[in-house]
């Protein structure tokens, strides 16, 4: 009988990777997309003072469409069970999948009723435009977490290899926690009136740090070398 290569991995450590790395993308790509595409001028659509008005502009299918990937690729990974409710990643991450199809499902308020799109929410009124900013309040912090209580879990401990300042660890607490900081800015800045589209650039921020915390941990980088002794902490 042939032994197994040493350092191959096994098909299912693969497969979660490989989602892992499609949810950051997803993530990470959405402000980018339509902020770049706010910028072509033969759009009408210019830039708008936060993701969720995009529902309402020549994207609203980019919007709805990657809500929707991200949150079937959240529903179909299988993460590890946890009697700790906190770090229990196969839970969390179904929770954050349907709340991102609910975000998906209601749009924040239209200025005009008349402006409005319909989803199979047919309503326009400002409980709407509530339950979508819960909706999207709640993904955001089940995802923070996940980033610092679960992800965080099980890092191979090679004692000869220092813990460098960019250990994935690291990454993940502080794209963790810039989501947090998000959360918490975006109702300030709107009430504050600190900048225009403050709200835009929070959120932003928000989804880019969610995507480098999925990214760092689908190994998109690679994991060989000193990416795997700087990131990881392990031997390849």
């Amino acid at each position: 009988m042939k032994s197994k290569p040493k350092n191959v991995l096994a098909p299912e450590i693969i497969n979660y990777r490989r989602i892992r790395k499609v949810i950051g993308y997803l993530g990470f790509s959405l402000p980018i997309i339509l902020v770049l595409f706010s910028l072509l001028p033969f759009y009408k659509t210019g830039i708008q003072n936060s993701i969720s008005q995009y529902y309402f502009s020549d994207f609203r299918e980019i919007l709805t469409g990657i809500l929707c990937a991200v949150s079937l690729f959240l529903i179909s990974y299988k993460g590890t069970r946890n009697p700790n409710l906190l770090k229990n990643d196969s839970l969390l991450t179904n929770i954050a999948g349907i709340m991102a199809l609910l975000v998906a499902f209601f749009p924040t308020n239209a200025e005009t009723c008349e402006e409005k799109m319909y989803t199979i929410a047919p309503w326009c009124q400002n409980w709407m435009g509530t339950l979508h900013y819960i909706f999207a309040a709640i993904f955001f912090l089940i995802i923070a977490n996940i980033s610092i209580s679960v992800f965080t879990i099980g890092q191979a401990n090679n004692k000869d290899i220092p813990v460098s300042a960019l250990n994935e660890n690291y990454i993940y607490k502080t794209c963790g926690y810039t989501m947090i900081g998000c959360l918490i800015m975006i109702p300030l800045s709107d009430l504050l009136n600190l900048f225009p589209a403050s709200t835009l650039v929070f959120e932003s921020l928000a989804l880019i740090a969610f995507g480098i915390s999925w990214l760092i941990k689908g190994r998109a980088l690679g994991d060989k070398g000193k990416v795997g002794r700087v990131l990881y902490r392990e031997h390849h």
